[in-house]
Protein backbone atom coordinates (compact mmCIF):
# COMPACT_ATOMS: atom_id res chain seq x y z
CA UNK A 1 0.00 0.00 0.00
CA UNK A 2 1.42 3.39 -1.00
CA UNK A 3 2.07 6.24 1.41
CA UNK A 4 -0.69 8.22 -0.31
CA UNK A 5 -3.25 5.46 0.32
CA UNK A 6 -2.10 5.11 3.91
CA UNK A 7 -2.35 8.85 4.50
CA UNK A 8 -5.90 8.81 3.14
CA UNK A 9 -6.82 5.98 5.48
CA UNK A 10 -5.34 7.74 8.48
CA UNK A 11 -7.48 10.78 7.75
CA UNK A 12 -10.65 8.76 8.45
CA UNK A 13 -12.85 9.46 11.43
CA UNK A 14 -11.77 8.10 14.85
CA UNK A 15 -12.89 4.55 15.68
CA UNK A 16 -16.34 4.17 17.18
CA UNK A 17 -19.30 1.85 16.94
CA UNK A 18 -21.38 2.80 13.94
CA UNK A 19 -25.18 2.78 14.00
CA UNK A 20 -25.91 0.33 11.18
CA UNK A 21 -27.88 -2.89 10.74
CA UNK A 22 -24.74 -5.05 10.65
CA UNK A 23 -21.11 -4.68 11.62
CA UNK A 24 -18.92 -4.19 8.55
CA UNK A 25 -15.88 -6.45 8.84
CA UNK A 26 -12.90 -6.74 6.52
CA UNK A 27 -10.40 -9.59 6.81
CA UNK A 28 -7.19 -10.39 5.01
CA UNK A 29 -7.29 -14.17 4.45
CA UNK A 30 -10.22 -16.41 3.66
CA UNK A 31 -9.63 -18.47 6.81
CA UNK A 32 -10.29 -15.44 9.02
CA UNK A 33 -13.21 -14.41 6.82
CA UNK A 34 -14.80 -17.83 7.38
CA UNK A 35 -14.33 -17.55 11.15
CA UNK A 36 -16.00 -14.12 11.14
CA UNK A 37 -18.99 -15.54 9.25
CA UNK A 38 -19.34 -18.45 11.69
CA UNK A 39 -19.05 -16.28 14.80
CA UNK A 40 -20.63 -13.03 13.60
CA UNK A 41 -23.58 -14.70 11.88
CA UNK A 42 -26.30 -12.33 10.73
CA UNK A 43 -24.86 -9.51 12.85
CA UNK A 44 -21.94 -8.94 10.45
CA UNK A 45 -21.29 -8.19 6.80
CA UNK A 46 -17.82 -9.52 5.94
CA UNK A 47 -15.39 -9.18 3.05
CA UNK A 48 -11.99 -10.82 2.48
CA UNK A 49 -9.21 -8.91 0.74
CA UNK A 50 -7.47 -12.14 -0.34
CA UNK A 51 -9.55 -14.66 -2.25
CA UNK A 52 -8.87 -18.21 -3.47
CA UNK A 53 -5.41 -18.83 -4.87
CA UNK A 54 -3.98 -15.59 -3.45
CA UNK A 55 -0.58 -15.72 -1.72
CA UNK A 56 -0.70 -13.37 1.32
CA UNK A 57 3.12 -13.23 1.48
CA UNK A 58 3.18 -11.47 -1.90
CA UNK A 59 -0.08 -9.55 -1.67
CA UNK A 60 -0.18 -5.84 -2.49
CA UNK A 61 -3.15 -3.73 -1.51
CA UNK A 62 -5.24 -2.15 -4.26
CA UNK A 63 -7.37 0.98 -4.55
CA UNK A 64 -10.40 -1.25 -4.02
CA UNK A 65 -8.89 -2.49 -0.76
CA UNK A 66 -8.58 1.12 0.39
CA UNK A 67 -12.29 1.63 -0.10
CA UNK A 68 -13.12 -1.56 1.81
CA UNK A 69 -10.85 -0.60 4.71
CA UNK A 70 -12.30 2.91 4.82
CA UNK A 71 -15.83 1.52 5.10
CA UNK A 72 -14.99 -1.17 7.65
CA UNK A 73 -16.02 -1.02 11.29
CA UNK A 74 -13.53 -3.76 12.22
CA UNK A 75 -10.49 -5.19 10.44
CA UNK A 76 -9.11 -8.63 11.33
CA UNK A 77 -5.74 -9.87 10.07
CA UNK A 78 -3.47 -12.78 10.91
CA UNK A 79 -0.30 -11.04 12.04
CA UNK A 80 3.10 -12.74 12.53
CA UNK A 81 4.20 -11.08 9.26
CA UNK A 82 1.93 -13.30 7.14
CA UNK A 83 0.63 -10.27 5.26
CA UNK A 84 4.12 -8.88 4.64
CA UNK A 85 4.35 -5.11 4.54
CA UNK A 86 0.60 -4.78 5.04
CA UNK A 87 1.22 -5.60 8.71
CA UNK A 88 2.83 -2.18 9.15
CA UNK A 89 -0.21 -0.58 7.54
CA UNK A 90 -2.58 -2.32 9.93
CA UNK A 91 -0.53 -1.28 12.95
CA UNK A 92 -0.79 2.37 11.90
CA UNK A 93 -4.44 1.98 10.91
CA UNK A 94 -5.23 0.76 14.42
CA UNK A 95 -4.77 4.34 15.63
CA UNK A 96 -8.10 5.32 14.12
CA UNK A 97 -9.83 2.02 13.31
CA UNK A 98 -10.76 -1.15 15.15
CA UNK A 99 -7.98 -3.46 13.96
CA UNK A 100 -7.12 -6.85 15.47
CA UNK A 101 -4.30 -9.31 14.73
CA UNK A 102 -5.81 -12.64 15.73
CA UNK A 103 -2.41 -14.20 16.45
CA UNK A 104 -1.49 -11.43 18.89
CA UNK A 105 -2.98 -13.21 21.89
CA UNK A 106 -1.25 -16.55 21.33
CA UNK A 107 1.65 -17.17 23.74
CA UNK A 108 5.09 -17.49 22.14
CA UNK A 109 5.43 -20.93 23.69
CA UNK A 110 2.80 -22.25 21.27
CA UNK A 111 4.42 -20.74 18.19
CA UNK A 112 7.15 -22.14 15.95
CA UNK A 113 10.14 -19.79 15.87
CA UNK A 114 11.68 -19.09 12.50
CA UNK A 115 15.03 -20.79 11.89
CA UNK A 116 16.02 -17.95 9.57
CA UNK A 117 14.92 -14.80 11.40
CA UNK A 118 15.43 -14.71 15.17
CA UNK A 119 12.48 -13.47 17.17
CA UNK A 120 9.93 -14.09 14.42
CA UNK A 121 7.40 -16.90 14.25
CA UNK A 122 5.77 -19.13 11.67
CA UNK A 123 2.46 -17.43 10.76
CA UNK A 124 0.71 -20.56 9.38
CA UNK A 125 -1.18 -21.17 12.64
CA UNK A 126 -4.36 -22.47 10.94
CA UNK A 127 -2.69 -25.82 10.16
CA UNK A 128 -2.97 -26.87 13.81
CA UNK A 129 -6.73 -26.91 14.28
CA UNK A 130 -6.52 -26.61 18.08
CA UNK A 131 -4.18 -23.62 17.79
CA UNK A 132 -6.44 -22.00 15.21
CA UNK A 133 -9.36 -22.45 17.58
CA UNK A 134 -7.48 -20.42 20.20
CA UNK A 135 -6.66 -17.72 17.66
CA UNK A 136 -10.17 -17.24 16.30
CA UNK A 137 -11.59 -17.08 19.81
CA UNK A 138 -10.31 -13.49 19.77
CA UNK A 139 -12.81 -12.76 16.97
CA UNK A 140 -15.69 -13.63 19.28
CA UNK A 141 -14.20 -11.68 22.15
CA UNK A 142 -13.63 -8.62 19.96
CA UNK A 143 -17.14 -8.67 18.49
CA UNK A 144 -18.70 -9.12 21.93
CA UNK A 145 -16.75 -6.13 23.26
CA UNK A 146 -17.54 -3.96 20.24
CA UNK A 147 -21.25 -4.87 20.19
CA UNK A 148 -22.09 -5.45 23.86
CA UNK A 149 -25.82 -5.67 23.21
CA UNK A 150 -25.27 -8.90 21.28
CA UNK A 151 -22.37 -10.28 23.34
CA UNK A 152 -24.20 -13.47 24.29
CA UNK A 153 -24.94 -14.16 20.61
CA UNK A 154 -21.25 -14.01 19.66
CA UNK A 155 -20.26 -16.06 22.69
CA UNK A 156 -22.75 -18.81 21.80
CA UNK A 157 -21.62 -18.87 18.17
CA UNK A 158 -17.99 -19.02 19.25
CA UNK A 159 -18.59 -22.00 21.53
CA UNK A 160 -20.56 -23.84 18.85
CA UNK A 161 -17.81 -23.30 16.29
CA UNK A 162 -15.06 -24.29 18.73
CA UNK A 163 -16.93 -27.55 19.34
CA UNK A 164 -16.89 -28.24 15.60
CA UNK A 165 -13.17 -27.49 15.47
CA UNK A 166 -12.50 -29.87 18.35
CA UNK A 167 -14.21 -32.66 16.41
CA UNK A 168 -12.22 -31.73 13.31
CA UNK A 169 -8.96 -31.83 15.26
CA UNK A 170 -9.69 -35.36 16.46
CA UNK A 171 -10.67 -36.48 12.96
CA UNK A 172 -7.40 -35.15 11.50
CA UNK A 173 -5.36 -37.05 14.10
CA UNK A 174 -7.17 -40.29 13.31
CA UNK A 175 -6.77 -39.87 9.55
CA UNK A 176 -3.06 -39.00 9.59
CA UNK A 177 -2.27 -41.84 11.99
CA UNK A 178 -3.79 -44.25 9.45
CA UNK A 179 -0.73 -43.62 7.24
CA UNK A 180 2.08 -46.13 7.99
CA UNK A 181 4.87 -44.50 10.02
CA UNK A 182 7.54 -44.90 7.33
CA UNK A 183 5.29 -43.25 4.73
CA UNK A 184 4.25 -40.33 6.94
CA UNK A 185 6.35 -37.67 5.19
CA UNK A 186 4.70 -34.56 3.71
CA UNK A 187 6.69 -32.61 1.10
CA UNK A 188 5.20 -29.35 -0.15
CA UNK A 189 6.12 -26.27 -2.18
CA UNK A 190 6.87 -24.06 0.82
CA UNK A 191 7.25 -24.53 4.58
CA UNK A 192 3.63 -23.81 5.49
CA UNK A 193 2.76 -27.12 7.16
CA UNK A 194 5.08 -27.08 10.19
CA UNK A 195 2.26 -26.68 12.70
CA UNK A 196 0.41 -29.48 10.92
CA UNK A 197 3.41 -31.78 11.29
CA UNK A 198 3.90 -30.97 14.97
CA UNK A 199 0.21 -31.39 15.83
CA UNK A 200 -0.51 -34.57 13.89
CA UNK A 201 2.73 -36.52 13.92
CA UNK A 202 3.87 -36.27 10.32
CA UNK A 203 7.33 -35.22 9.11
CA UNK A 204 7.13 -32.10 6.95
CA UNK A 205 9.57 -30.69 4.41
CA UNK A 206 9.01 -27.54 2.36
CA UNK A 207 11.03 -26.63 -0.71
CA UNK A 208 10.84 -22.90 0.07
CA UNK A 209 10.96 -21.32 3.52
CA UNK A 210 8.12 -19.85 5.59
CA UNK A 211 7.61 -17.11 3.00
CA UNK A 212 7.35 -17.42 -0.76
CA UNK A 213 9.17 -14.13 -1.30
CA UNK A 214 12.41 -15.91 -2.26
CA UNK A 215 12.77 -18.59 -4.92
CA UNK A 216 14.35 -21.96 -4.01
CA UNK A 217 17.90 -22.42 -5.33
CA UNK A 218 19.31 -25.29 -7.34
CA UNK A 219 20.90 -26.73 -4.19
CA UNK A 220 17.52 -26.70 -2.40
CA UNK A 221 16.00 -28.65 -5.28
CA UNK A 222 18.94 -31.08 -5.49
CA UNK A 223 18.90 -31.75 -1.73
CA UNK A 224 15.18 -32.50 -1.80
CA UNK A 225 15.56 -34.75 -4.85
CA UNK A 226 18.25 -36.75 -3.05
CA UNK A 227 16.13 -37.11 0.09
CA UNK A 228 13.01 -38.22 -1.81
CA UNK A 229 14.96 -40.71 -3.90
CA UNK A 230 16.88 -42.11 -0.94
CA UNK A 231 13.81 -42.52 1.27
CA UNK A 232 11.64 -43.76 -1.62
CA UNK A 233 8.91 -41.22 -0.89
CA UNK A 234 5.78 -41.94 -2.89
CA UNK A 235 4.35 -38.48 -3.48
CA UNK A 236 4.94 -34.74 -3.18
CA UNK A 237 2.34 -31.99 -3.21
CA UNK A 238 1.77 -28.69 -4.97
CA UNK A 239 -0.17 -25.79 -3.40
CA UNK A 240 -3.04 -23.80 -4.86
CA UNK A 241 -1.47 -20.43 -3.99
CA UNK A 242 2.16 -21.24 -4.94
CA UNK A 243 3.77 -21.75 -8.34
CA UNK A 244 4.12 -25.44 -9.36
CA UNK A 245 7.39 -24.80 -11.20
CA UNK A 246 9.79 -25.73 -8.39
CA UNK A 247 7.92 -28.89 -7.34
CA UNK A 248 7.76 -29.99 -10.98
CA UNK A 249 11.55 -29.58 -11.09
CA UNK A 250 11.86 -31.84 -8.03
CA UNK A 251 9.67 -34.51 -9.63
CA UNK A 252 11.71 -34.37 -12.84
CA UNK A 253 14.95 -34.63 -10.85
CA UNK A 254 13.67 -37.73 -9.08
CA UNK A 255 12.67 -39.31 -12.39
CA UNK A 256 16.20 -38.71 -13.71
CA UNK A 257 17.51 -40.61 -10.69
CA UNK A 258 15.17 -43.49 -11.46
CA UNK A 259 12.66 -42.84 -8.65
CA UNK A 260 9.11 -42.41 -9.94
CA UNK A 261 7.68 -40.02 -7.37
CA UNK A 262 4.28 -38.55 -8.27
CA UNK A 263 2.43 -35.33 -7.47
CA UNK A 264 -0.07 -36.52 -4.89
CA UNK A 265 -2.44 -33.63 -5.36
CA UNK A 266 -2.90 -29.93 -4.76
CA UNK A 267 -3.17 -28.66 -1.19
CA UNK A 268 -4.80 -25.49 0.10
CA UNK A 269 -2.09 -23.71 2.06
CA UNK A 270 -2.25 -19.91 2.34
CA UNK A 271 -5.67 -19.65 0.71
CA UNK A 272 -8.85 -21.71 0.82
CA UNK A 273 -10.91 -22.92 -2.13
CA UNK A 274 -13.63 -20.86 -3.84
CA UNK A 275 -16.02 -19.13 -1.44
CA UNK A 276 -19.40 -20.82 -1.46
CA UNK A 277 -17.92 -24.29 -1.92
CA UNK A 278 -16.98 -26.86 0.74
CA UNK A 279 -13.26 -26.18 0.14
CA UNK A 280 -14.02 -22.48 0.59
CA UNK A 281 -14.64 -23.00 4.31
CA UNK A 282 -11.94 -23.62 6.91
CA UNK A 283 -13.37 -27.01 7.90
CA UNK A 284 -13.76 -27.97 4.25
CA UNK A 285 -10.22 -26.88 3.41
CA UNK A 286 -8.72 -28.94 6.24
CA UNK A 287 -10.86 -31.98 5.42
CA UNK A 288 -9.96 -31.82 1.73
CA UNK A 289 -6.24 -31.42 2.45
CA UNK A 290 -6.20 -34.38 4.81
CA UNK A 291 -8.04 -36.64 2.38
CA UNK A 292 -5.60 -35.67 -0.37
CA UNK A 293 -2.59 -36.40 1.86
CA UNK A 294 -3.93 -39.73 3.12
CA UNK A 295 -4.95 -40.94 -0.34
CA UNK A 296 -1.48 -40.19 -1.73
CA UNK A 297 0.70 -41.48 1.12
CA UNK A 298 -1.25 -44.39 2.62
Amino acid sequence: MSLVLLATLLSCQPKQKMASDTIRVVTTTGMIYDAVLRIGGDKVTAQALMGPGVDPHLYKATQGDLQKLQAADIVFYNGLHLEGKMGEVFEKLSRIKNVEAIAAHLPDSLLRESETYAGTFDPHIWFDVSLWAQAISSVGTYLATYDEDNASYYQANTQAYLSQLDSLDQAVKTAIHSIPDQQRILITAHDAFGYFGDAYGIEVRGLQGLSTLSEPGLKDIADLVNMISQDQIKAVFVETSVSKKAINAVVEGCHQKGHQVVIGGSLYSDAMGPFGQFEGTYIGMVHTNVQTIVNALK
